[in-house]
């Protein structure tokens, strides 16, 4: 680990120990280092660097809004190799709130989100991306094979 120092006026130096002590950091570095970590990020998707990606998408839907719930699907079985899983909520008898995992290249996963939450009624979507170095990225295709009953 490599050691840097730096001056910060007393004003910021307070707001940093706030911030410290509201997130339950054990100390300055590791505060820092986050902070840090988030800044490289978000550079890196900006500037195209990111080659690889997990994300979490959240969104909110009404289920009664017409076939909304069997575009969404469709969706994700179209993207079915970058998605990991899929968690459906219920919240009441006409909102439901699903977050989608997502793994792979930058450009693809990236585009994919923001084409869920683009889809018409879609409403209070957030999407959070971590770049990632995978030494091996899942190019893998998956087959999705769906059982259907026997009648």
């Amino acid at each position: 680990m490599r050691r840097i120092t730096i001056s910060v006026d007393e004003e910021l130096a307070r707001q940093f120990d706030d911030l410290i002590e509201r997130r339950g950091y054990v100390n300055r570095s590791e505060a820092f280092r986050d902070l840090l970590r988030v800044r490289v990020e978000e550079e890196r998707k900006v500037s195209n660097q990111a080659r690889h990606c997990v994300a979490t998408v959240s969104y909110i839907y009404n289920h009664h809004e017409r076939e909304l719930a069997r575009r969404l699907t469709t969706l994700q079985h179209d993207h079915h190799d970058i998605c990991v899983s899929t968690m459906h909520v219920h919240l009441d008898h006409n909102n439901c709130m699903e977050t989608v995992v997502l793994r792979g290249a930058f450009s693809l996963v990236n585009t994919f989100a923001n084409q869920l939450v683009a889809e018409n009624g879609v409403r209070h979507g957030n999407i959070h991306i971590v770049p990632v170095e995978m030494a091996t990225p899942s190019t893998k295709k998956h087959r999705h094979i769906h059982l259907m009953p026997k009648t």
